[in-house]
This record gives C-alpha cells, structure tokens and sequence, in this order.
C-alpha cells in the first residue's frame, strides 16, 4: 500500500478497481489540518483523465502494470489486432481504448503492451515512427513567407505540417508524443 507522500507522477495506482495512471501531483499541508494531495489522474483502460485529492490518511494500492513487447497486426472494423512477441498470442483493442495512437499504426509497428492482471489494457508507441506521404500539395517556390510548411497526409490518415520540399511517395519521420514531422527516413 501507498500513502499519500509515495504518490508521484508516473506512479501507477489503483482507483476504484482500475489502473490509473499520475500525471500531475501536488502535495500541501494546511496549518493544523493533516496534509492533502491534489492529483490528475488518466485511467489506462479507457484513457479518460480526472483531478482527484485524497487527504493525509488514504492509502492507495500501486497498479501492477507489466510491459511486454508487441506487434501490430491489422486493423478490422474498429478493433485492432496485436501480437505478443513473446507468447505469440493474439488480441485487440479498439479505437475507443486506442485514442490517437491509432494515427501512428502501420502493419508490422512494435509497439509496448501494457497489461493489468494479465489482461492488455492499452500500448505505448515507440518515441519516432516513420510513415509514408500519399498527398502533398505542391511546394511552390518563394513561399516561405507565411509558414514555411504544408499540410500533408499520411498513409494512416494523419494529416500533419511538414516542410515544402516533402513530396508524395516520400517516408518521414513523426514524433508520436508531440505528433510533429521530424525528418526524412
């Protein structure tokens, strides 16, 4: 079990029977009250985010999450099928659970499983991932006046600013934590 002073961000806890995630932690004690602990807290199952305080006496369980190696398979309906490269077993997860990871998904990405009781719950993606232009308007000389970039769309459907000499056909490298162009692959 956790007190409140163990709780910090990045620490995986127990809520209310769901692992959650700590995004944000803020410890204060008031005069003669006991101390208080303001956190964000993101649930890993269905990603929803929500603040939380627990007074000086609470105690928290920490959420057994383990981490395995994975591969991304295919995309059916909604769903999206993974592979553990270790037990080769097979799963999915939908979009729902997925959120905006799904904008970085080509067949064969490794990516991190997470799981909670032996039971995947969500990924994490690799830091860079590279992807392939299927439309880019083109770059017209002279015009780097405003932006110096242009809207292009990915083979996943992503559509990110990328500088004016990417072309359709090229492969570029995004960072999926801030979902911004990079460089060329």
């Amino acid at each position: 079990m956790l007190n409140i002073s163990d709780i910090k961000t990045g620490k995986n806890i127990v809520h209310e029977k769901a692992p959650y995630a700590v995004l944000f932690h803020e410890q204060s004690k008031t005069g003669r009250g006991g101390s208080v602990l303001r956190t964000k807290l993101k649930n890993l199952i269905t990603g929803a985010v929500l603040e939380k305080t627990f007074q000086g006496a609470d105690q928290l369980e920490e959420a057994d999450i383990r981490k395995s190696k994975a591969q991304f398979l295919y995309k059916e309906g909604e769903d999206y099928a993974f592979m553990d490269n270790e037990s080769y077993e097979q799963f999915s997860l939908s979009k729902e659970v997925l959120g905006s990871a799904t904008d970085y998904l080509i067949e064969g990405t490794e990516i991190i499983m997470l799981n909670f009781n032996d039971s995947p719950i969500n990924i994490e993606l690799p830091a860079k991932v590279t992807l392939k232009v299927v439309e880019a308007p083109p770059g017209v000389k002279g015009n780097t006046v405003s932006t110096g970039g242009k809207i292009v769309t990915l083979e996943t459907g992503l559509r990110i600013s990328a500088p004016l000499f990417v072309n359709e056909g090229d492969s570029i490298i995004i960072n999926t934590e801030r979902g911004k162009y990079t460089g060329r692959a």
